[in-house]
């Protein structure tokens, strides 16, 4: 971010460390001080709502169906009850792409809102696992006594209490991982019927424990910091028009302590370090916009808490953009935000046309390689064919093959079984046969449908040849 003259004579040096590392390379281990406030409860039931979500998700069905999997050993997607077999991968990689532009979209735009109100990292640690934490070991300052301190009764306690309630939160959210990817009736069987008949499975929900208790027990702040790619994407995607958790630099420069019965000429900073006790991530926001930060409005509310004491206005720390600080104003609508807004645009509108038209089968039929015509003595003519029918279904289907032109007649080589299991394929061969008199050129346009009953779910054309 630019400064002002408030800044004139700031020290940025700040950027020169990584602030979850000292200068002996050592982890700083973060004791966040328990946030509380407007912004605080509206993630609370925000984070209730995603909970809920998230482990309903696995029970939803349609029309027989998960509405989401995520099976990607067997290669069964389903999401909002829409099947994604291997044929339409490609779909799947179009949703991704449309996704990406989003996030790009909505970043540029709103900074890391996602992160600090969705993020299941976020929501789990700091509204799951921290909760725990804070009831098992009490604030910050004694979680900070009690690592401090010697091995006593009361500390083997309250430690083990903690890491067997995370162990087991970490096995819950590794089943629920597990329900996304094999679907809540394989999960049930999994519990319900010998251990020795889905070893590999359970010895995925196992290992995904461990790293979940891992994740959440230890690795912590730094999957925002150093593992996740969307924190460092922050950097190239923001820009002086984006909205973040800002420090209003104008209003709270130069920084003072209050004292009392003095006329105060400082800026509203009382250098109270509130805003620094609260982060999870241990930044100063008050030096900037950081990679580090993950909008989590913690910050705020401590502040807003602090202006409440001392009579100042809220709001020193805020969603705010930089040019709305620096300059009073904020422009949402950029030339870099509507091209991003017309790619996303033409990707959503790609998606919803080839999902709109997207059939529950996919026929191909090609002549049989190395044929020609067949004059027949009745004054007929028949081509030879290959096909294959695919099911882009979850269910099985029984599919009929019907020429659309009235003067043609089908016959199939053989007793095809063209009863599709889900995501199965049906082949063989089958003659077309024309009279000639419905001939008119050497190439013909031929075309197929494709019925469930009385139902056309397909359609297309092949080439018939026929004698000059």
């Amino acid at each position: 971010m630019s400064t002002s003259s408030a800044y004139e004579n700031f020290d940025d040096s700040f950027r020169d460390q990584f602030s979850a590392v000292d200068e002996d390379g050592k982890r700083n281990w973060f004791y966040p001080q328990k946030p509380e406030g407007y912004w605080h409860r509206r993630r609370v039931v925000f984070a209730v709502v995603a909970l809920g979500l998230l482990f309903a998700g696995p029970f939803l069905k349609m029309n027989g169906q998960s509405m989401f999997l995520f099976n990607v050993i067997e290669r069964k997607i389903i999401v909002f009850g829409m099947f994604i077999g291997p044929q339409d991968y490609w779909l799947f990689g179009l949703a991704m792409m449309s996704f990406m532009v989003f996030i790009v979209l909505f970043t540029a735009v709103f900074g890391r809102l996602f992160c600090g109100w969705a993020c299941p990292q976020t929501i789990f640690l700091e509204l799951v696992f921290r909760k725990i934490e804070y009831a098992i070991e009490g604030t910050h300052t004694q979680q900070k006594l009690l690592d401090k301190a010697p091995w006593t009764t009361d500390k083997i306690i309250k430690k083990v209490s903690k890491w067997s309630v995370f162990l087991l939160i970490s096995f819950v959210i590794a089943n629920l991982l597990l329900a996304y990817v094999v679907g809540v009736d394989e999960l049930k069987k999994i519990i319900t019927e010998p251990l020795s008949e889905h070893l590999s499975l359970f010895g995925g929900v196992v290992g995904f424990t461990v790293v979940f208790y891992f994740v959440f027990a230890w690795a912590r702040d730094q999957v925002c910091t150093v593992i996740c790619p969307y924190g460092r994407l922050q950097g190239v995607l923001l820009d002086r028009n984006s909205m973040v958790v800002a420090y209003d630099y104008e209003r709270g420069e130069p920084r003072a302590k209050l004292r009392k019965n003095e006329e105060r000429e400082a800026g509203d900073c009382v250098m109270c370090q509130q805003c620094v006790a609260v982060c999870p991530t241990g930044i100063n926001i008050r030096n900037g916009t950081q990679m580090e930060c993950v909008n989590c409005t913690a910050c705020i509310d401590a502040c807003d808490n602090i202006m409440d004491k001392v009579d100042l206005p809220r709001g020193l720390i805020r969603y705010a953009s930089e040019n709305s600080i620096a300059e009073g104003r904020s422009k949402f609508v950029t030339p870099r935000i509507i091209g991003y807004a017309a790619v996303l645009m033409l990707l959503w509108g790609a998606l919803g046309f080839v999902v709109a038209t997207r059939t529950d089968t996919e026929t191909t039929l090609f002549r049989a390689p190395g044929t020609t015509f067949i004059d027949n003595q009745d004054g007929t003519v028949s081509n030879l064919y290959t096909f294959k029918i695919f099911n882009k279904t979850n269910h099985k289907i029984k599919p009929i093959l019907k020429l659309d032109s009235p003067q043609a007649t089908l016959q199939f080589a053989g007793t095809p079984d063209l009863t599709l299991d889900p995501v199965g394929l049906s082949q063989g061969s089958l003659f077309v046969t024309i009279p000639k008199s419905e001939i008119k050129k050497r190439l013909t346009k031929v075309q197929f449908s494709v019925y469930e009953g009385e139902e056309k779910i397909e359609e297309f054309v092949t080439t018939f040849i026929a004698p000059q």
